[in-house]
């Protein structure tokens, strides 16, 4: 701990597990601009990044750094969070805090030479796999720790004591049935009337997407999507051989003037709608937009596909379009990915009697059933009695954690598309003209060797952007490492 001495900071000695720790009792100015958390998760950032703190080194237990630094538990527990989000620091249950991993750059030199490629695309597999040691700031997943570790692992250790007997044959085609029961119950508690037979569970949302696509589409039918909308959609669309036509969205919800329009010119077979929490911006339909949405799909006889992933970290009472309509053309698309894990490849869809069988039909053509493991593994996980509580935690996660991006985006310069209702996404650029020179992809390119994932703007949009802006993850948008790159991007677009 010389250089610690040397570098000014105080050293405590604080009991361990036999040893004694030595621990830097942090120089904490409460009269500086910006809170203790923030002081904090800096000098441990610091410390991190000269390797005076090593990687697998054990951090104090939050009532050891309270105690050596004279401040709360509850100002050490929020900046470890913080420190969990940006990957700097990990939890081990029962063991406590450790250095994950340093955030200098010279300290991981094969990330920009091997790890990851030169470019990066709305496919490109680091911003899925999360097994890169890149800063995520793009991605569209949260940290595992965000989502209650021991309810999700208790509940894949539960659902691999599958009985000997549901090991024959490849499961029921609708999904496992215990699971349909409790979504069919839910739904008709919170939202609306539906039988489990009215259910087919899928690989995600995106594979309900492809399902829907295969039955109610055909190659060269128009297909009205949200600009921005769900990228891996637009590239769907297009690999069936079908037309994405784009209806903006904005601050405000859909235009509905350039629906009308375009729907009479164009008339489109399907149109899909994130009614709340919308990827890219974070907004919610009013009552009033999801009225007029339905009545203009009634007009132009269209079927809505009604992507509804983010519904269980939205506020109660925002609009449901399948509700509204009773299934009779609205489809609802569902999924577990953004409240359990995407690692378990959970969604649903629910719909009419007669477009269920033909779905059933297509699903079985394509790939037989889904697991019954891993809908099992759901099953035990959102019937748990700690999954309400673990849902609002994150609810206030993602809450804390958009306040602090959003600070962070405005002071590297940049202004939001719309403000985010909830969720987990702020799409924000800067106000500047995208040219060959300076343009988003350049952008995202040039941060892949910053260690840093980004999405540009031009994954989620049909038409070319006017500015150059970026879809963020809340989680991982505050980091620090990312706050310097976009503050050197800043810094050029004067020169």
């Amino acid at each position: 701990m010389q250089q610690l001495a040397e570098s000014g900071q105080s050293v405590a000695t604080l009991p361990g597990d036999g040893n004694a720790i030595s621990w830097p009792m942090l120089r904490l100015d409460r009269s500086r601009r910006g809170n203790l958390v923030e002081q904090i998760v800096s000098a441990i950032t610091a410390l991190v990044n000269t390797s005076e703190l090593r990687t697998g080194t054990k951090m104090p237990s939050v009532r050891q750094f309270a105690k050596s630094n004279g401040i709360s538990t509850f100002t050490v527990v929020e900046s470890y969070d913080r420190l969990l989000t940006t990957g700097l620091l990990s939890s081990r249950r029962g063991s406590g805090y450790f250095v994950a991993r340093c955030e200098s750059p010279c300290a991981r030199p094969a990330l920009t030479q091997h790890a990851l490629p030169v470019s990066i695309d709305a496919l490109s597999p680091d911003l899925y796999t999360g097994v890169s040691d890149a800063l995520p700031a793009g991605s569209g997943w949260l940290p595992p720790e965000w989502y209650g570790e021991s309810t999700i692992l208790d509940a894949v250790r539960h659902a691999m004591r599958i009985p000997t007997c549901r090991m024959r044959g490849y499961g029921n085609p609708l999904g496992f049935p215990s699971l349909r029961q409790h979504l069919a119950s839910s739904l008709g508690d919170e939202l609306f009337a539906v039988e489990p037979d009215q259910i087919v569970l899928t690989h995600g949302a995106t594979h309900g997407f492809d399902l829907i696509l295969r039955t109610l589409s055909k190659p060269g039918d128009c297909i009205f999507v949200e600009d921005p909308g769900y990228s891996n959609l637009l590239s769907l669309i297009r690999h069936h051989g079908c037309i994405a036509i784009g209806i903006p969205r904005g601050e405000h919800g859909l235009d509905f003037d350039a629906l009308q329009e375009k729907a009479t010119i164009h008339q489109p077979k399907l149109m899909f709608v994130n009614t709340v929490l919308q990827n890219p911006l974070g907004t919610s339909l009013s009552h009033a937009q999801a009225h007029r949405l339905l009545g203009l799909a009634e007009r132009f006889d269209f079927w809505v596909v009604e992507d509804d992933i983010y519904r269980e970290l939205s506020v109660r009472g925002d609009p449901s379009l399948a509700a509204m309509d009773g299934l009779r053309r609205v489809i609802r698309v569902g999924s577990f990915s953004k409240t359990l894990s995407p690692a378990l490849r959970v969604g649903s869809i629910a719909a009419s009697a007669s477009l269920i069988s033909e779905l059933v039909r297509i699903k079985m053509l394509t790939g037989l059933t889904t697991s019954e493991i891993n809908e099992r593994a759901v099953l035990h996980a959102i019937t748990a009695r700690p999954y309400r509580r673990m849902l609002e935690h994150l609810i206030q996660q993602l809450a804390t954690a958009r306040e602090r991006s959003m600070l962070s985006l405005q002071q590297a310069g940049m202004t939001p598309l719309a403000k985010p209702r909830g969720g987990m996404f702020i799409s924000a650029g800067w106000q500047t003209p995208s040219t060959p020179g300076f343009n988003a992809q350049l952008i995202a390119d040039q941060a892949l060797k910053a260690g840093i994932l980004l999405s540009p703007g031009e994954f989620f949009s049909i038409t070319p952007a006017d500015t150059v802006w970026f879809r963020f993850n809340v989680a991982y948008s505050h980091a620090e490492q990312l706050s310097t790159f976009l503050n050197t991007c800043h810094d050029l677009i004067g020169h």
